[in-house]
């Protein structure tokens, strides 16, 4: 069974956490972890008021700490990294050095009936039609393209809308990537 972390990388709306809840409800000894939820632990904060107050570098450089944080603490993690995380500093290099990489890859039409229907949760989409989310997605994945490409695996990520389908992408998940569990 692998030791180094499994960082979940992927555009907003991917599945990286309901993937990674999913794997860790199913693998003793692994824990989730979702970054930016250690981010807004360490800073007593949301994100959104994160960048309000403090501006996009301090998150970056809060986010970069959680992220070397999270590869000190020796556990078994899955780690769910924000969309950009992988385009800052040397994210993308430190993620491969220290664990294995896997780019979760839906259909741009999945990422858009998710974002849509998610929209309230994700302030860089309010007060977005369907076409801009849409054109945001076409944009923003095109921009992040050379680092995601960096990505030492894909996974699907398009069936994780029902139980079974969970499910059924973490039975393959841990075949593919986590030997022996």
């Amino acid at each position: 069974m692998t030791q180094a972390p499994v960082f979940l990388i992927g555009f907003m709306g991917a599945g990286k956490t309901t993937l990674g809840r999913a794997l860790e409800a199913r693998l003793p000894g692994w824990r989730y972890i979702d970054l930016d939820e250690e981010v807004e632990r360490h800073a007593a904060m949301s994100v959104a008021k994160i960048f309000a107050v403090h501006g996009e570098g301090a998150f970056r450089k809060m986010e970069r700490r959680a992220l070397a944080e999270a590869v000190e603490c020796g556990e078994q993690l899955i780690v769910g990294c924000g969309g950009g995380t992988p385009c800052f500093f040397d994210n993308m290099e430190f993620m491969n050095t220290h664990g294995v990489t896997i780019l979760l890859q839906a259909r741009n039409s999945t990422l858009l009936r998710r974002l849509v229907e998610a929209q309230a949760q994700r302030p860089k989409l309010n007060g977005l039609t369907p076409d801009e989310i849409s054109q945001f997605i076409t944009a923003s994945l095109a921009e992040r393209e050379q680092w995601y490409s960096q990505a030492r695996h894909r996974f699907p990520a398009d069936r994780l809308e029902t139980p079974a389908e969970i499910e059924a992408s973490c039975r393959l998940f841990i075949r593919k990537f986590i030997s022996g569990a």
